[in-house]
């Protein structure tokens, strides 16, 4: 068991560490692409591309006053963009019932693929 845990930290300490170089490598990459204008790019046998996405982010309380029914708010819990697109997806409520529940935040993917 001492070995299983033991391997168990060094996995999670190793994961931690390259979530943090992947997090500098994306930033340098979209910085790099940004100050030269580009959204694609072609770097040895990689393919670069950068794509722009609208994502929403709720305000709880907002939300939670202008959905009609109290346990529509209780299968949210909180306010989820994925459950809410769900909702919406599945016409327990309509999306002109929580406008302006929301802000837009523009994100920036990064796609790297093998030519």
């Amino acid at each position: 068991m001492d070995k299983t845990v033991k391997q168990y930290y060094q996995l999670k300490q190793q994961q931690k560490e390259i979530e943090q170089q992947l997090t500098e490598l994306r930033s340098e990459i979209i910085n790099q692409c940004t100050e030269q204008g580009l959204s694609a790019l072609e770097a040895g046998h990689y393919k670069v591309k950068l794509v722009q996405q609208e994502r929403k982010e709720y305000d709880d309380q907002k939300l939670y006053e202008a959905l009609p029914d109290p346990e529509v708010w209780r299968m949210l819990s909180k306010a989820d963009p994925s459950k809410v697109a769900s909702l919406i997806k599945l016409r327990v409520i309509s999306e002109e019932s929580i406008k302006g529940t929301y802000s837009l935040k523009n994100v920036t993917l990064l796609q790297v693929d093998k030519k």
